[in-house]
């Protein structure tokens, strides 16, 4: 039977996503090429199957491991079915479309989504993937709107500060986290 303990539960942070491949020499050529990852091990299963392990983060061995060999799976809308990457600004958000496009890339979906900024769009076999930005805002979620990449910074911050200022949960991204530290540590409310 389960036991729980009084103590609180360990804190999860993702660490990586595993991905059945039909064709690994392309995503690797996609995943590497295109978006910056690095191969940090690459090896064959017993079962005959290829394992390639990829990064762009010092602290994770892997971020994603393709495994080639498995069956594929059907994909459902890039919205819902993805993976989901940070970058740091609104002009590495802008490279990463650039670099997108250089690759032939189509159906690239730019959302505003008042918390983020994000570019969704699929891999070369179908998968699902994000590529986002922080903004400065906390707004309820699902919240989607159009994102002009082409806007500069200031007014992408303000046209979304517009959009998301009048939303009841709307405060500061630093406010809505230092809340929810204390509501993790047990300091705050359980809302």
């Amino acid at each position: 039977h389960m036991t729980t303990s009084a103590a609180p539960a360990p804190r999860l942070t993702m660490s990586h996503t595993t991905i059945a491949v039909r064709d690994l020499e392309p995503m690797l050529e996609f995943y590497c090429g295109t978006l910056g990852f690095h191969v940090t091990n690459r090896g064959d299963m017993p079962d005959g199957s290829q394992m390639a392990f990829v990064s762009q983060d010092p602290a994770e061995h892997h971020q994603i491991v393709f495994v080639s060999g498995l069956p594929g799976s059907e994909h459902q809308f890039v919205m819902v079915d993805h993976m989901a990457f940070r970058t740091g600004s609104l002009d590495e958000l802008r490279v990463i479309g650039a670099r997108l496009e250089e690759a032939g890339v189509e159906g690239v979906i730019p959302i505003n989504h008042g918390n983020a900024w994000s570019l969704y769009f699929n891999d070369p076999e179908g998968n699902g993937l994000e590529c986002f930005v922080d903004s400065p805002f906390h707004v309820a979620q699902p919240f989607a709107d159009g994102l002009d990449l082409a806007a500069d910074d200031s007014t992408i911050e303000a046209d979304t500060l517009a959009k998301v200022k009048d939303d009841d949960e709307f405060q500061s991204l630093s406010a809505w986290q230092d809340a929810f530290r204390a509501r993790l540590d047990g300091s705050g409310a359980k809302a």
